[in-house]
């Protein structure tokens, strides 16, 4: 799914940690999140706002849980602020998926006060499929091929966060998929165009603030 897709890219596979500042992540992951009920048809986005389509809970017990949440505080409706309150736990909870679906292993690294659950890949099998993660979006950008909204929207979620030179890490091999790149965003529906344009921004304001 989108989000698992964005995690895998977002984190480094021999280290489990995040390859942006952890808020930026937590973003990216959260906006992948609300982009999974967009692609559903479950919910829309409208001049920044949520808007409810269909209450069937999804198939995917944690888009279920977040539809759940959406319903029943209805009546808060800005997408910023829902991205900054699915950041707070995004990467544990995508991070529980993936390891549901063998794709990741918890790992418990104890600091002096504290301890912390990272989700990585530990087999070989594992990395193979974290690796492919981001080659398998380089080479449908390299090749300019037709791509699905659900890559297209992972394309722009990469893009919003700053994870573009994890994916295109060579300028000379993936020149045609920079000038590619930005087609991609401009032709997502609306809404998710939307949602992609309020990530980069909530990602933008998190990182100034990081830096005063």
């Amino acid at each position: 799914m989108l989000a698992d897709q964005y995690f895998l890219i977002a984190h480094e596979d021999r280290t489990g940690r995040s390859r942006l500042h952890p808020r930026a992540t937590g973003l990216g992951l959260a906006g992948a999140l609300i982009g999974e009920l967009i692609l559903e048809g479950r919910i829309g986005i409208a001049d920044g706002d949520l808007i409810i389509l269909d209450r069937h809970p999804p198939t995917d017990a944690l888009a279920h849980d977040i539809l759940d949440l959406l319903i029943a505080q209805s009546r808060h409706r800005d997408v910023r602020t829902w991205l900054a309150f699915l950041s707070q736990d995004a990467a544990a909870r995508v991070g529980e998926r993936l390891m549901r679906l063998g794709a990741v292993e918890p790992v418990v690294r104890r600091r002096m006060l504290s301890t912390q659950t990272l989700y990585m890949p530990n087999s070989a099998e594992q990395r193979n499929a974290a690796a492919w993660a981001p080659a398998r979006l380089a080479n449908l950008l390299v090749r300019g091929v037709e791509m699905s909204v659900s890559d297209r929207l992972l394309v722009g979620m990469i893009a919003a966060t700053g994870l573009t030179r994890h994916v295109l890490y060579d300028f000379e091999m993936h020149r045609h998929a920079f000038q590619t790149l930005p087609n991609a965003v401009e032709s997502l529906p609306s809404d998710l165009r939307e949602l992609v344009e309020i990530t980069e921004a909530s990602v933008g304001s998190v990182l100034t603030v990081g830096r005063r």
